[in-house]
């Protein structure tokens, strides 16, 4: 069976910095793009970032460019999203999606796997 697992949200001020990581059990990400969605209060759940295994290519929101950073561990199947000057809109449950395509759907449903979501919060 397939587990997808996020970790490293939390609560950071103004300016700082988390680390989020996307394990997989029973799946290798070789195949797949891999990424990160995320869902503010009160608003849809919208697309952060991805990477597609196969290729290293990158994607990411323009709310988050330049501020985040999408990488991979291949030995250890994982996938990491390094969020720097946060900001308190950046405050979401995020969420690892996995898709057998080249992009990564805004709506889970439509992906192939993921994982429960990871609050971050960021205070002002």
């Amino acid at each position: 069976q397939v587990q997808v697992v996020e970790s490293g949200g939390g609560l950071v001020q103004a300016g700082g910095s988390l680390r989020l990581s996307c394990a997989a059990s029973g799946l290798t990400f070789s195949t797949y793009t891999v990424g990160w969605l995320r869902q503010a209060p009160g608003k849809e759940r919208e697309f952060v970032s991805s990477i597609n295994w196969r290729s290293g290519r990158t994607y990411y929101s323009d709310s988050v460019k330049g501020r985040f950073t999408i990488s991979r561990d291949n030995a250890k199947n994982t996938v990491y999203l390094q969020m720097n000057s946060l900001k308190p809109e950046d405050t979401a449950v995020y969420y690892c999606a996995v898709n057998n395509g080249v992009v990564l759907r805004s709506r889970l449903n439509d992906n192939d796997y993921w994982g429960q979501g990871t609050q971050v919060t960021v205070s002002s």
